[in-house]
């Protein structure tokens, strides 16, 4: 967080016509901006702009001599307003159902205007992230010539506006609102085949209770060491307004006019963007004339495999860099 820069967006409109001050925080990796192609990669729920170098959470695809090779490149990433991360972190957003993913992207793109940044090599991002990415995509059809959504689609489904609203329901009424919330979410991001295989070892019964409540423990302890919850409700409600607002007349205008080559990235096992969704944006956008390609991570750990299958991921990205 040592080369954390931020941008004021004074006066922003938000669509209940309050005006808002947002601080944009933002990091730069590789090489300076405006002297390589500009890699933008946008992160997930509880992720930040630090996406490489010593706490990067991304470290295996970005990186000298990685797939996203920073002697090549230049890698920029935003933190969400709201997210908690950085100095000004912010303005909690109190107001947060204000937000939309569509919001977001229109602020990364108001940033990428103060950067004076007009064109991107490639806009990367997992799962929240990559539907910030869809948004992006949509808003500025030229401004950008590939498009890498990871584990993730450019609409909410009802099955995870339903997930969002049990999470809301989490971090409204429990007393301890992260970590149960966070215990929930890790079993939406994993699957009954990754959950039983990491802990096929503890035999008993008593021992394998015992297991899998302490790593839900674990990592809902974790979270709320590094989350605010003004920020988690934020980045929860986000999930469900990707693409509300979205038609298939304007998927059609995107695909037809669109100069962006799109690689969508599925997980074969993804519960919370699952594989037929985004099989059905692939043959929609195909249909309709986009320059869109298909790949699929296999793995039986579901969501979390674009976190986790990083070789599979590597070899799918390699071509496109």
């Amino acid at each position: 967080m040592n080369h954390l820069h931020t941008i004021q967006l004074t006066d922003y409109r938000l669509p209940d016509q309050t005006i808002q001050t947002l601080y944009l925080n933002y990091e730069v990796f590789g090489q300076p901006l405006h002297q390589a192609p500009i890699v933008l990669v946008n992160h997930a729920l509880t992720g930040n702009s630090t996406v490489t170098g010593e706490q990067g959470w991304w470290n295996p695809l970005i990186g000298r001599g990685q797939v996203i090779d920073l002697n090549r490149y230049t890698v920029l990433a935003f933190n969400i307003p709201g997210n908690g991360y950085g100095d000004k972190a912010t303005h909690l957003l109190l107001n947060y159902k204000s937000f939309t993913t569509a919001i977001i992207a229109d602020v990364f793109w108001k940033g990428l205007d103060f950067l004076r940044i007009s064109e991107l090599y490639a806009i990367i991002g997992g799962s929240l992230g990559g539907s910030i990415a869809w948004e992006m995509a949509l808003q500025r059809p030229h401004a950008l010539q590939r498009l890498i959504p990871i584990a993730t689609n450019l609409q909410a489904s009802d099955w995870l506006i339903g997930q969002v609203t049990v999470q809301e329901a989490i971090l409204n009424h429990s007393n301890q609102p992260i970590k149960d919330a966070r215990k929930h979410a890790m079993l939406l991001y994993r699957t009954p085949e990754s959950i039983n295989q990491k802990f096929k070892q503890a035999t008993q019964t008593l021992t394998r209770t015992h297991t899998i409540e302490s790593w839900l423990t674990y990592h809902g302890q974790t979270l709320q060491q590094r989350f605010q919850l003004a920020a988690y409700r934020l980045m929860n409600h986000l999930l469900k307004t990707i693409g509300q607002a979205l038609t298939d007349e304007q998927m059609k205008q995107f695909a037809t006019q669109a100069s962006t080559q799109i690689t969508l990235i599925a997980v074969d096992s993804d519960g919370m963007f699952t594989r037929q969704e985004q099989r059905q944006t692939y043959c929609k956008l195909y249909a309709y004339g986009a320059d869109i390609t298909y790949k699929e991570i296999q793995s039986i750990h579901g969501h979390d495999a674009f976190l986790m299958e990083y070789q599979q991921l590597q070899t799918l990205l390699k071509p496109l860099f």
